[in-house]
């Protein structure tokens, strides 16, 4: 658990002066915009970053949509599940955040991969004064230099946006706190569309690593898997985004789509970024070795 760290003032105009990996001003604050979308995405396996599978090319697909759009986003907010801290939330506070490879076993070709998105450290200090942390009103920590973007993050962020000239914030999640803070605090995030932000949520819908059934089609699931994966959807499609956060009153099937629930957090910072009236468009609605469900979402 990363913990949490202030920035100091004279660290922080050093950094702000800073230019970013692509070689342009780093982004100071953010300009009223017309409203961004929303994503979640299924990121599954760390292989997916470089592998020609249809979960990727679908990251593609999405990733060219959004950039044809008229209005392109100032700003990624990226939620994974693979930071968690403790006792707070944080932001991402560096010029230049480091590609973290958090993941063991897999081929050199895929610690090899890098995403030199810049950072916005003046922007990430704004944002953790006005965001709130949902159970004692305290302003969020930002992180100096400790994380960066994790494989939630750059995995399906590097398909997406190859050019990595979009900056880059990660939010951590305080896995200390009950889902109705983190979807909460996805609902104060819900104002930053406005303002460039795009929102991106990335885990799994499902996820349980312990009875992964490797080599299985992506229509192949357990039927726990499936049933979890459709209560969550129809919840989705018919606008009751709120009752997301009560997935643990599923019982058995909530305990065995998430052992633990790092994976399912994301949902919730991008479904209290969601307007009632916004309607969803899934894609990627399959499976990764029968106990990962790769369903993603679009909203707005």
């Amino acid at each position: 658990m990363a913990a949490l760290a202030g920035l100091a003032a004279s660290s922080g105009a050093f950094m702000t002066s800073l230019s970013s990996a692509a070689g342009l001003p780093l982004l100071q604050a953010l300009k009223p915009s017309p409203r961004m979308p929303v994503l979640f995405v299924g990121h599954g396996s760390p292989m997916n970053a470089i592998e020609d599978n249809a979960w990727r090319r679908s990251w593609q697909a999405v990733g060219s949509e959004l950039l044809a759009r008229a209005v392109q986003p100032q700003l990624i907010l990226c939620v994974s599940a693979h930071w968690l801290t403790s006792g707070g939330w944080q932001l991402t506070g560096m010029a230049s955040p480091k590609t973290i490879h958090d993941f063991g076993g897999f081929p050199q070709e895929l610690f090899d991969q890098q995403y030199p998105a810049p950072g916005a450290p003046a922007v990430a200090r704004g944002l953790a004064a006005e965001l709130k942390s949902p159970s004692t009103g305290a302003a969020l920590g930002v992180d100096d230099g400790e994380w960066g973007l994790d494989h939630g993050t750059w995995s399906v962020l590097k398909p997406m946006f190859p050019k990595a000239h979009i900056p880059v914030l990660q939010l951590s999640m305080d896995y200390s706190r009950p889902p109705a803070e983190h979807y909460a605090l996805g609902q104060q995030i819900q104002r930053l569309r406005e303002r460039g932000v795009l929102i991106v949520g990335s885990g799994n819908i499902v996820h349980n690593l312990r009875v992964t059934r490797r080599g299985s089609a992506a229509n192949e699931a357990y039927d726990w898997a499936a049933e979890f994966d459709t209560v969550v959807q129809e919840q989705i499609k018919k606008g009751q985004l709120s009752a997301l956060q009560d997935f643990l009153s599923l019982g058995a099937i909530a305990k065995q789509a998430h052992p633990t629930h790092e994976h399912y957090l994301p949902l919730l910072y991008a479904a209290g970024a969601v307007q009632a009236t916004e309607m969803p468009r899934f894609f990627n609605t399959g499976y990764q070795s029968a106990s990962i469900s790769m369903r993603s979402v679009l909203w707005g």
